[in-house]
């Protein structure tokens, strides 16, 4: 604690008025790192569009974030079996979450023949595999504008095989 404590310029009694203990304060990194996710990032599936605009998005606001939290990202990723049974579960609860509304937008662009995948599951575990990835080597200088649209062609017309010409909705295939 006395480490973390100097680590961030503050007295280790001061530390203690907030974390009772390191666990706590990994808990507080490994929640923060999958609750503001799935309050925040999760809103842009359900905005108006066809789920490949919707995924992409999604790619957009995911990689910034981590971008911005590359470290803590790293450590909850990292340290998730040093959390209590009880923290852990509700972490992974939200890593769940996410997983699943990330499969059933897969799922719906499969049905309007959009993407041309045929496990929505596998589909959404590479997605997020992907993206996650990018914590292990991804640098402050590195432009993230480059980095998503890499990304969004890796995943959209990579992973998800995005069949061009395909209308929202209506799984018609123009062209």
């Amino acid at each position: 604690m006395r480490g973390i404590a100097d680590s961030v310029g503050i007295k280790g009694a001061s530390l203690y008025n907030h974390f009772s203990s390191k666990e706590e304060i990994l808990y507080a990194i490994a929640l923060k790192m999958t609750r503001v996710p799935v309050e925040e990032h999760l809103l842009v599936l359900d905005e108006a569009g066809t789920p490949a605009e919707r995924l992409t998005s999604l790619v957009d606001v995911h990689l910034r974030h981590l971008a911005v939290n590359r470290v803590e990202h790293l450590v909850s990723l990292r340290e998730l079996s040093a959390l209590t049974e009880e923290h852990r579960e509700r972490v992974v609860e939200y890593r769940k979450y996410y997983q699943r509304r990330v499969r059933d937008v897969i799922a719906a662009g499969i049905r309007a023949g959009e993407f041309g995948v045929d496990d929505p599951l596998r589909a959404a575990v590479a997605v997020l595999d992907l993206m996650n990835g990018v914590s292990w080597w991804l640098r402050d200088d590195y432009d993230i504008d480059a980095l998503v649209a890499t990304y969004v062609d890796f995943i959209v017309d990579g992973i998800l095989r995005h069949r061009s010409g395909v209308r929202g909705g209506a799984g018609e295939v123009t062209g």
